[in-house]
């Protein structure tokens, strides 16, 4: 396991809060009754695996992304970003210059146990699916399709939230309103949808196709909906080159499917623990986590301090 350093972190640590958990990728600190602490490590997981290997800085990319999207689908629907400044919770300064540039501080909201998945081109167990039986999670498409094509409308295609060193799963419609309510459903497909349309229209303008995506979801006391954790981020997402996109092949992508294409490589089950990474694989793959935060905003690389 790489060691931690000013630039790399593959667990967080923070004076004074308690651990909640660990995740594939954030650590959930306590805050009080009504606030949490995201900080996104520099961990990577891949078939839903967490790898010995971390890709430094990456936290920091992915925060930044996600404060991005936040902020550009505030007109849409709320998300979980508290007013709480940085320094009244991490308050050493050491822990806050490591770890700020990674860190949110959120509202506690209940989540919903799902992850709201949006497909708009037909590409890993999607594309699978369709091979198979002509559908992707039960919905059926058209006969004829080729790889990496677009669809003629994005799929809404709900999955269960597994534990870190599960697999999350398909479920149908039907399935998700057995378990969060026909009328929270819909809301939830509805927003979904709308999120991905607007931001993949924009992402296009940048250069960059999101294929797919998955969004989470949290309630507070009241039941308003609320975005939670990440968004629309290299690790929540298949990015390609707007440039390079062709039908009847895998793209080459700014996220982690770069890993994976390494792993399938492998004499691996897909089971913990996940094999070493090389350094040329990290460094690449770090490449492109940089390259799509420069085209979505306009921002260049976070400091050495991550």
């Amino acid at each position: 396991m790489a060691e931690q350093s000013s630039d790399v972190v593959f667990e967080s640590s923070v004076t004074g809060l308690e651990l909640i958990g660990r995740g594939k990728v954030r650590d959930l600190w306590a805050v009080d009754d009504d606030h949490l602490l995201i900080v996104a490590t520099d961990r990577l997981s891949a078939y839903d695996v967490v790898l010995p290997d971390p890709i430094p800085g990456k936290g920091a990319i992915l925060t930044r992304i996600s404060r991005f999207w936040f902020a550009r689908t505030g007109g849409i629907v709320p998300n979980h970003l508290s007013d709480l400044p940085l320094e009244a919770v991490i308050t050493d300064p050491a822990e806050r210059a490591l770890l700020g540039e990674r860190s949110m501080v959120v509202r506690r909201l209940q989540p919903l146990p799902m992850e709201a998945v949006v497909r708009g081109y037909l590409i890993g167990s999607g594309w699978r699916d369709y091979r198979a039986a002509g559908a992707v999670c039960g919905i059926p498409l058209a006969p004829g399709l080729r790889q990496a094509a677009r669809l003629d409308e994005p799929l809404f295609t709900p999955a269960t939230k597994a534990a870190v060193g599960d697999h999350d799963e398909n479920i149908s419609f039907d399935t998700l309103t057995e378990i969060i309510g026909r009328e929270r459903a819909m809301q939830v497909r509805e927003l979904s949808l709308r999120i991905y349309a607007e931001c993949a229209d924009y992402a296009r303008q940048r250069g960059i196709i999101i294929a797919d995506t998955k969004f989470e979801f949290g309630v507070d006391e009241a039941g308003t909906l609320y975005l939670i954790d990440e968004v629309l981020t290299p690790d929540s997402s298949r990015f390609w080159p707007a440039a390079s996109w062709r039908t009847g092949a895998s793209p080459p992508s700014f996220d982690k499917q770069f890993v994976r294409d390494y792993l399938d490589t492998l004499d691996w089950d897909k089971r913990a623990p996940g094999p070493r990474l090389p350094a040329e694989v990290i460094a690449r793959t770090r490449e492109k986590y940089l390259r799509a935060l420069e085209l979505l905003t306009g921002e260049s690389a976070p400091t050495s301090r991550g």
